[in-house]
């Protein structure tokens, strides 16, 4: 905070670090300071000798209504008053008329109030226009006074009958309640110095935050950030990529995923428990910053680890419409209903039961009825109906999805949504291949499966799969940081148990860590890098597709 106060007024700067977001740090000073006040009012008041709350249309209306009898007792008391003005007036004119005979008849009273009575008797006068008339001083008897006299009169007379008509017309009574009003205004009005502007309520900070598609990346060593998709272009297969995060030597991006900044994220760990964020949240960063430490965005416990990002663009209304499917190393799965999941405390909750020597792997949203594959390392896969797996809680082990060999392990498990699709299968030394879906036989589940890709030689161990079709870009990412993305039609398809071919040419010492399904853009353009497939890749091709069936040896988990 900067204070820039001077004798012009006050100024507060608030400096922002370089990944706050402006609209919500004012938008969180707006809601925990007097910056932005809101306060209530209660409308009580007495109406007619009862309290009564009321609203401003009522307000307006009583008001109106107490300012009418206002001026309505008040043109009548203005009315009496110049009634009984010109009275005297019209005495006193009779008066003067009869100036002489009026002289002569106090002279011959007695006392004043015989001269009152005589007065009276004679003219036709009141008794208080023949009091007014013995208090009349002899001065009023010049001719100027006598004019005096008669202008008042006349003025009184026009007033009387412009009382009378006010009282006697509702109109001509509002158009004085009007004028007074603009009067009082013209005198005391001034600028309004606080501004009225339409608010609808509670402004919510993710609605001052622009829907857009982020890459999202997580490290070895849990540091995450997110960055814009469109800042990656387009490749061929076979290039050097583009770095995607500058790591430390012993830091490696082993995780990343496309989704829009108002998605919720279900971010597990490898202990099992689960945490719900949204993606803009997260850290924004370059394409090249390390990015944010994890322990600073949630609530972690010492030595655990991010294990799954799964982000949820929509919560279902129903139990039973969308499930989360979980996977562990040891090959255990488990369904748990998404809904499940929608309240989740800042801290965390447990979401499945893990062996003290088991971790959780993988978590995807399924929906009923459907196929899941599991991949494990030594190139086997398995799929099954999901169903297989009955719905269980929050905090329940789960049961076998896999059996695996000695050594062994599960590294990835995928949603079957496109019969016609493909599978896509990637090794650590940077070597992969696309094979249909439909080659992948439904299995009971617990079972060791099939072949899937040769891990002997040159591809060394799956690091992981996904399930794509011609139209996917794909993105893959090296401990090293390297990252490049290419389309799917550039690999070839194959069947299963085959070498594949090169997606990215890793360096000495380096691994494919990583991989992700991202949409293709209508203003990606192909990059600079690695525009030409590199020689070598059609003798890849070829060895690749040597075989689409396994041994009756490697296939013994049929």
């Amino acid at each position: 905070l900067r204070d820039e106060s001077d004798r012009h007024g006050m100024r507060m700067v608030v400096e922002l670090k370089r990944d706050a977001l402006a609209d919500v740090v004012l938008n969180q000073l707006f809601k925990m300071t007097p910056l932005q006040t809101s306060f209530g009012i209660i409308l009580l008041a007495v109406v007619r000798g009862r309290p009564q709350v009321l609203t401003l249309r009522d307000c307006l209306s009583h008001f109106i209504d107490h300012r009418r009898t206002v001026v309505t007792r008040r043109c009548q008391f203005e009315l009496r008053k110049a009634q009984e003005r010109a009275h005297i007036l019209e005495g006193l004119l009779i008066a003067l008329d009869n100036i002489d005979a009026v002289i002569e008849t106090i002279r011959a009273s007695a006392d004043p109030p015989a001269a009152k009575a005589s007065l009276m008797a004679k003219f036709g006068l009141s008794d208080v226009q023949s009091q007014a008339i013995l208090d009349m001083r002899l001065q009023r008897l010049t001719g100027l006074e006598r004019d005096k006299i008669r202008e008042e009169f006349e003025a009184l007379q026009a007033e009387i009958a412009r009382l009378t008509a006010i009282l006697s017309d509702e109109g001509l009574l509002l158009e004085v309640l009007v004028e007074e009003l603009e009067a009082v205004a013209e005198r005391y009005g001034d600028d309004r110095r606080t501004e009225i502007l339409p608010f609808a309520g509670h402004i919510d900070d993710e609605s001052l935050i622009p829907e857009e598609r982020m890459v999202v990346t997580v490290s070895h060593q849990g540091y995450i950030k997110r960055v814009a998709l469109s800042e990656y272009d387009a490749q061929r297969r076979g290039g050097r990529g583009k770095a995607s995060m500058r790591t430390k030597d012993e830091d490696f991006v082993r995780d990343l995923f496309v989704a829009s900044t108002h998605s919720h994220i279900l971010v597990f760990t490898d202990l099992g428990r689960v945490f719900r964020l949204k993606v803009w949240q997260l850290p924004q960063g370059s394409r090249t910053a390390r990015g944010k430490a994890v322990v600073n965005v949630l609530d972690l416990m010492e030595g655990e680890k991010m294990t799954a990002l799964r982000p949820v663009a929509e919560w279902p209304e129903e139990v039973g419409e969308k499930f989360l499917f979980f996977c562990t190393e040891k090959g255990r799965v488990k369904k748990t209903d998404l809904t499940l999941y929608r309240n989740i405390r800042s801290n965390g909750l447990y979401a499945i039961e893990l062996e003290d020597d088991d971790h959780l792997i993988e978590v995807r949203q399924v929906a009923a009825g459907q196929d899941v594959l599991l991949v494990s390392a030594d190139g086997m896969s398995i799929r099954f109906n999901s169903d297989q797996a009955r719905p269980m809680g929050r905090r329940t082990r789960g049961v076998r999805g896999m059996a695996l060999r000695p050594g062994d392990r599960v590294v990835g498990m995928l949603p079957v949504r496109d019969e016609d699709g493909d599978l896509l299968t990637a090794t650590e030394r940077g070597y992969g291949k696309r094979t249909p879906l439909a080659d992948y036989r439904p299995q009971k589940r617990a079972g060791l499966g099939l072949k899937d890709i040769k891990t002997e030689g040159r591809n060394g161990k799956v690091i992981g799969a996904r399930s794509v079709v011609d139209e996917d870009e794909m993105i893959f990412v090296t401990d090293g940081g390297t990252l490049i993305r290419i389309g799917c039609q550039e690999v070839r398809q194959v069947g299963r148990n085959t070498k594949g071919v090169i997606l990215i040419r890793v360096a000495e010492g380096e691994e494919l860590v990583g991989l992700a399904k991202a949409p293709r853009t209508d203003d990606d353009d192909e990059g600079d890098e690695g525009d030409e497939a590199a020689p070598g890749d059609a003798g890849s091709v070829a060895e690749g597709g040597a075989s689409e069936d396994a041994t009756p040896s490697e296939d013994a988990g049929e």
